[in-house]
């Protein structure tokens, strides 16, 4: 859904030669305008200058700098100020707030070309405008590979595109990140908020796996799970949208999930609680996932122009092999770029 009356956002063109430089350059536009103090608490300007300082160190070095530098009490105490902040705000249906993201995009960026050093392939089958869907797997432990797709989209695609994310309901029940999400442009998934997403023309972001997806340990890293009931499928039919297979390589093995507590996860409302080589051990800390080297494809849209009007919506045989057809196609790119990749951290 898309903000009402929104203003143009600025020009923002990639340059595949020289991230560092456009980093800054998204760092000039988008830091002073927002925030009015740099000793209240903590300003993103402050936040965007610390990033300029460790761009081009090495990731681990890089990060512990900037958590060293900003401590993670006063990034709290920010975050928490900026949601509950809506002066000037344009805000969708969904809670979709561009000036809440904007000045946070030079972050994204940050950790997409310096962190995870993403590189994508395939983004010529994204259109410039109008519906698609796109389908990904789902891996990680916890789902950063949501957001750097969303960069992927919008820092190296020609069109610059934004990507509404489904996410699922347990987001919503943790203090302030349902709330942060949404402001970000995320939504509650399902079928209704989806078709809504894609009858107004947005590129809406699906992982069939849902949480399996994220929960898979890491003996069985890269094994897609079932793609539910075809719901991706039956949105993309019904919304007459393009239907693009996404693989995400890297995300497995920044995080590998070796065991998870269900009992306890219950009573707070979420699917698990990840066991990692560092989480719970290192407290917050253990969120952080390790600098592996991500790659994102995008292979070429399912053709579903030889269905009828509401073929896949009421033939669920013909659903089913679509589904499984979208499926196998998610597992080809991922196994292709398993196959030429040769090295975890450096790709």
């Amino acid at each position: 859904m898309t903000a009402k009356q929104l203003p143009p956002e600025p020009n923002l063109a990639p340059d595949y030669g020289h991230r560092d430089s456009q980093l800054e350059s998204l760092i000039s536009k988008r830091a002073v305008s927002q925030f009015e103090s740099k000793t209240d608490i903590l300003s993103l300007e402050e936040v965007l200058e610390a990033l300029k300082e460790v761009t081009g160190l090495p990731p681990v070095k890089a990060l512990t700098n900037l958590i060293g530098r900003l401590r993670l009490g006063r990034i709290q105490a920010l975050v928490q100020r900026l949601l509950t902040s809506r002066r000037d705000r344009v805000i969708d249906d969904f809670g979709f707030d561009l000036k809440f993201l904007e000045p946070l995009e030079p972050l994204a960026k940050w950790f997409h070309d310096n962190y995870f050093r993403v590189e994508s392939q395939g983004l010529e089958h994204v259109p410039d405008t109008g519906r698609v869907l796109l389908v990904a797997n789902h891996s990680g432990t916890l789902p950063y590979d949501g957001a750097m797709v969303v960069a992927a989209l919008r820092f190296q695609h020609p069109a610059q595109r934004r990507v509404r994310v489904l996410v699922e309901d347990f987001i919503y029940h943790l203090p302030f990140l349902g709330m942060f999400m949404s402001r970000v442009g995320a939504v509650r998934a399902c079928q209704e908020n989806a078709l809504r997403l894609l009858e107004n023309d947005e590129a809406t972001l699906v992982f069939p796996e849902g949480v399996k997806g994220i929960g898979k340990l890491y003996s069985k890293r890269y094994r897609l799970q079932r793609f539910g009931r075809g719901g991706a499928v039956r949105l993309a039919a019904a919304a007459h949208a393009p239907m693009v297979p996404v693989a995400i390589v890297g995300a497995e093995e920044s995080m590998p999930l070796l065991s998870k507590v269900s009992w306890l996860a219950r009573p707070l409302g979420l699917p698990y609680i990840p066991v990692t080589p560092t989480l719970p051990w290192l407290g917050p800390l253990g969120l952080i996932p390790l600098p592996t080297k991500w790659t994102i494809d995008f292979g070429a849209p399912i053709d579903l122009s030889m269905f009828g009007p509401d073929e896949l919506l009421q033939d669920r045989v013909a659903l089913n092999r679509v589904n499984e057809e979208l499926r196998a196609a998610v597992q080809s790119l991922i196994d292709a770029r398993l196959a030429s990749r040769k090295s975890v951290l450096f790709g």
